[in-house]
């Protein structure tokens, strides 16, 4: 099992780079373990009715490098994927520029709960028109479809562009690594049926907001098949949480993690622990794992399997 994990990524910090025929990206410099080179804000259409996709950090920068690239073309939605401070807060900035209305799934989840391990969540975006799973978007030479993928966040969106068969996948599915789940909004088992959800699609590129295009030209096979991988990878992870409990008998989830993430720098054990919580929660719910004492599942909890 491998996943065929995109690493090159050819691009310039503030310049567009154009990808197909209705679709452009700029970065923005926000590079960091988790969000690979930056942020890579979508423009969809061209001049009346361009759509932005995911525009970034607050960082003013950014949207001025945006709007220079557009040349005076009208934006004319603004499209959010999720709440995470790598994807909305430049809507605010964008809007006031541009004016152009946001869309989105609703505003980030209340309440927070738990560790902040990547980004953190932007409380501050209520979208201007809310998304169903479903519902349609329309410009001038483009139609995209919202699909609601919960999994890394339940309000998290992908957005199927109808024309080129292209998908805006966001955190949801990213081609140069693994989406972090994290607790209690993060869900194993959201993400699962939402992975299954994209397999009978017949989208020929994914778009994620981090790293290249995931296509037969960068991986050698379809979306599909890097969706397949990514779920073979998860039910391994729970291969590895089963039999970490098998040989060794009870463990906590740092434990489990010095195992099963030794090839990981240690400062990403803590995103680690986010997802196996994740797994077990999953696993606890359709019997697998059970908790020591009968607890709720957490990360301070001791896991066993079943007698």
């Amino acid at each position: 099992m491998t996943i065929p994990f995109i690493k090159d990524l050819q691009f310039n910090y503030a310049q567009v780079s154009g990808l197909s025929p209705l679709v452009r990206r700029v970065i923005a410099q926000n590079p960091s373990a988790f969000t690979f080179h930056g942020t890579g804000t979508y423009i969809v259409g061209h001049k009346d009715a361009v759509a932005v996709i995911d525009p970034g950090p607050d960082d003013p920068p950014h949207i001025e490098a945006l709007l220079n690239n557009l040349n005076g073309e009208t934006v004319s939605h603004i499209l959010i994927t999720h709440t995470h401070r790598d994807h909305s807060p430049g809507a605010a900035l964008l809007q006031a520029r541009t004016g152009a209305p946001t869309y989105g799934f609703g505003p980030h989840p209340q309440p927070p709960g738990g560790p902040v391990v990547e980004e953190g969540g932007d409380h501050a975006f209520t979208p201007d028109h809310i998304l169903k799973d479903g519902d349609v978007v329309r410009g001038n030479g483009w139609t995209m479809t919202a699909l609601h993928t919960p999994g890394h966040i339940s309000n998290h969106l992908c957005f199927a562009l109808h024309e080129e068969k292209a998908l805006f996948s966001g955190d949801h599915v990213m081609g140069w690594s693994t989406t972090v789940i994290s607790p209690p909004d993060g869900s194993m088992t959201d993400y699962y049926a939402s992975l299954e959800k994209l397999l009978p699609r017949d989208d020929v590129r994914y778009y994620p907001t981090h790293g290249a295009p995931i296509d037969a030209m960068n991986t050698g096979h379809s979306p599909q098949h890097f969706v397949r991988e990514l779920i073979r990878h998860r039910q391994a992870r729970e291969t590895q949480i089963v039999d970490c409990l098998t040989k060794a008998g009870p463990q906590t989830i740092p434990q489990m993690v010095a195992v099963m993430y030794a090839d990981v720098p240690k400062y990403l054990h803590p995103a680690a622990a986010r997802s196996v919580l994740a797994h077990l929660i999953h696993m606890v719910g359709d019997g697998r794992v059970a908790v020591e004492g009968g607890g709720a599942a957490d990360e301070m909890a001791t896991y066993r399997v079943p007698q």
